[in-house]
């Protein structure tokens, strides 16, 4: 199924429910609230009416947006959608009370309250009922098997053999398509092997898996015996853009810290890779976009001024770039102002230190008060870093990183960023030990992850440029 159409569809009838629920009570206000006779009322001659109609409807769309309302719209319940939708309804229209409806004149503060449930209740059946729709018809055809995700198994033994048992018989599809199976460990035999195919022998196939056969879900179904592998496998998957689920014991029950669902009385725990809330997420996203266009804009004059300066100081280009890695192992083309020599890593990939001769003496003062790093901001609008995230590495280091320190690969959850909480505390490593040390503020920057730790940061950062004071 087209997930863009479908994300369309939502979109085109909330803009339509928005515009239809404020008509209607834009005409309930003049005639029940302002008592205008019927026959005076000229919408089309109403320069107020079509201000909202230009403007409120996107307001709508920004609060749906920001709040990840349209996300996974495949996986969506009837419940859901109606537990969200009367949540942000009922938000949205609380704020819409107070900046649009509460300096009114009126006769009486009844006018209040009929006033705020009459908007409440358009905006709601109008929004509501169109995505009710939708989602029962997306229900419907993944019942019959009409789209499926294609979802593979972890584990190999008999509870795994049991669930693909269980969903095979019943009697309506469950969406998923199962396509094969990994096994935690090689061994002769795998039970599993009888109804589904090997895809590879261990879990360090499963990059490479996932990327062959678009793998869409992962199903996590280990025998009891297995269960202190569960972390690895976990880790394993956080790097992977997959929906992940797991068979539940009565312990992971009992423990919690995961999302309930179930597929047709399957009983199924989601496992949440989410490391912010989707508002957060995707407020944190719109405001790198907004800060680093503007600060592109308005960093003009000092981006000709440190160009003239790298050129006069040293002969070689003005801007250096190379491949880093970023959100879930990708590789993208970093972009930065020279600080080095031409050719200073001719010998191959080597962290710098404070008595590195390969630095020039502009190229100092630019790691010093971190100005080497504004060109990041059009990698950030790019969509390959953020204002505030780990600062991202080389494969080569990355390599020798994670063999001391595994959980390296937590980083590689969110978009690197051009300042960090190591940055801050820590600055540039000189060697791997250095790396591995900064490693720590970076892991708690990731378990505390927020926009106030976000503003925090980028304020420490500025300290930083303006003292110059950075290693």
């Amino acid at each position: 199924m087209n997930k863009k159409l479908l994300t369309l569809k939502y979109v085109l009838f909330d803009l339509l429910a928005a515009a239809i629920s404020w008509g209607l009570f834009y005409s309930y206000r003049k005639i029940y609230v302002e008592h205008f006779p019927i026959e005076k009322i000229h919408l089309g001659n109403d320069d107020t009416f079509f201000l909202g109609l230009s403007i409120i409807p996107f307001f709508w769309l920004a609060l749906y947006y920001f709040t990840g309302e349209y996300r996974n719209l495949l996986r969506k319940s009837r419940l859901q959608e109606l537990a969200s939708t009367f949540k942000l309804v009922l938000v949205g229209s609380v704020i819409l009370f107070f900046i649009l409806i509460l300096d009114d004149y009126i006769s009486s503060y009844k006018n209040y309250y009929s006033s705020f449930f009459t908007l409440f209740s358009l905006q709601f059946v109008f929004t509501y009922i169109p995505r009710l729709t939708i989602t029962s018809s997306t229900i419907r055809k993944m019942r019959r098997g009409e789209f499926s995700f294609n979802t593979l198994i972890i584990g190999a033994r008999e509870k795994a053999v049991g669930l693909i048992k269980e969903m095979s018989n019943k009697p309506k599809s469950s969406g998923n398509k199962f396509i094969g199976f990994v096994p935690l460990e090689p061994q002769e035999q795998y039970p599993l092997e009888e109804y589904l195919p090997k895809l590879g022998d261990s879990l360090e196939d499963i990059n490479t898996i996932v990327k062959e056969y678009k793998v869409d879900e992962v199903i996590i179904s280990l025998d009891y015996q297995e269960k202190n592998k569960l972390e690895k496998v976990i880790s394993r998957l956080e790097l992977l853009h997959t929906r992940t689920l797991m068979q539940p014991d009565l312990y992971d029950i009992l423990t919690g810290h995961v999302q309930t669902t179930s597929l047709y009385s399957i009983p199924l725990l989601e496992v949440t890779h989410e490391l912010m809330p989707p508002w957060q997420e995707n407020v944190k996203r719109f405001l790198d976009v907004v800060f680093s266009i503007i600060a592109m804009i308005i960093l003009i004059p000092l981006y000709l001024g440190i160009s003239i300066a790298i050129k006069a100081n040293s002969k070689g280009p003005v801007f250096y770039s190379h491949t880093r890695i970023g959100r879930f192992g990708k590789p993208f083309t970093i972009y930065k102002f020279r600080s080095m020599v031409v050719d200073a890593e001719k010998n191959g990939p080597q962290l710098s230190n404070h008595t590195d001769n390969r630095i020039t003496s502009v190229g100092r003062f630019l790691r010093k008060t971190r100005l080497d790093e504004i060109p990041q901001f059009y990698n950030v609008v790019l969509g390959n870093m953020s204002l505030v995230g780990p600062r991202p590495e080389r494969q080569f280091f990355i390599d020798q990183i994670v063999e001391r320190a595994p959980h390296y690969y937590h980083l590689l959850r969110v978009r690197p960023g051009i300042t960090s909480l190591g940055q801050v505390k820590y600055g540039y490593a000189e060697n791997v030990d250095q790396m591995i040390e900064r490693l720590r503020y970076d892991i708690i920057y990731i378990e505390n992850m927020s926009l106030y730790v976000d503003f925090k940061i980028m304020i420490y950062t500025i300290k930083t440029i303006f003292e110059a004071s950075g290693k």
